[in-house]
């Protein structure tokens, strides 16, 4: 694991649309992951589904993964859509098959898993030219927002991280308090 995760007592912040889409956008989750009506996708941590029930209607199926119990009961208590399924476990060690996910994203909680065996563990279940696509609060924002800053990555910093792990790199960009990554398995 990485530092520590959401707290779960606020999992109804999670769900706020203005605060949320204030970062990241459904448009720009969608162009940046590009599913196809047939794809496999994994939401890595995916805390109350809030952007697992954007891309549901643009896969095939939806793996929504968190390693909380409570974020996947809230998430079961709000409605989930016929495609996703919940998935209670941490990054570093999924349940599936190699190869079997065409396309996983992670929504500011890539600070909270990164590790050698998650990022490991990731690039074994995409298929080959499988994308990943991160958003996350960067190092060089303010702080208001998202974690403390010395639990933050940089973009550099991620992309790095990824490169290290067979991960090529599509597109890489540094916001104020967010950056956004679009990996593919090499």
């Amino acid at each position: 694991m990485g530092h520590h995760t959401f707290d779960a007592d606020g999992a109804d912040k999670l769900e706020r649309p203005e605060r949320r889409y204030r970062f990241l956008s459904t448009e720009e989750l969608l162009w940046a992951l590009a599913p196809s009506s047939e794809d496999t996708v994994a939401d890595l941590g995916s805390g109350t589904g809030f952007f697992t029930d954007d891309v549901a209607p643009h896969a095939s199926e939806v793996y929504a993964v968190d390693i909380q119990e409570a974020m996947q009961e809230y998430y079961e208590e709000k409605g989930i859509p016929e495609n996703v399924e919940l998935v209670t476990t941490g990054v570093e060690e999924l349940p599936f098959e190699d190869g079997s996910l065409d396309a996983a994203f992670s929504t500011m909680t890539f600070h909270e898993f990164v590790s050698d065996d998650a990022l490991a563990e990731v690039r074994r279940v995409l298929t080959p030219a499988g994308r990943l696509v991160i958003v996350d609060w960067t190092a060089t924002g303010t702080g208001e927002n998202g974690p403390p800053l010395d639990e933050r990555y940089t973009a550099d910093t991620a992309a790095d991280a990824l490169r290290d792990h067979g991960f090529g790199i599509e597109h890489q960009f540094s916001r104020p308090e967010t950056f956004l990554l679009v990996a593919t398995t090499e």
